[in-house]
């Protein structure tokens, strides 16, 4: 993923959500929606979105990685 100068807003990102739940694994949904209910750094917001972005359009690998990168930011 390359790197984005903009900065993505808690709407943006529950946006982004919304549209790639569906092809979330469905204990990951249920944890990001409950994480992104709570205020988050706008470092957090914009790798959140990065990570969801295109997520339907990766790889089996690539969404295994996305998927372990979400889980260790809401750890």
């Amino acid at each position: 993923m390359g790197v984005c100068n903009l900065n993505h807003s808690q709407q943006d990102v529950r946006l982004k959500f919304e549209s790639q739940k569906a092809f979330l694994p469905t204990q990951l949904s249920q944890t990001l929606d409950r994480y992104l209910e709570k205020g988050n750094s706008q470092e957090t917001l914009n790798v959140l979105f990065h990570l969801l972005k295109k997520y339907d359009l990766s790889t089996q690998e690539e969404q295994e990685s996305r998927n372990d990168k979400l889980k260790r930011i809401m750890l």
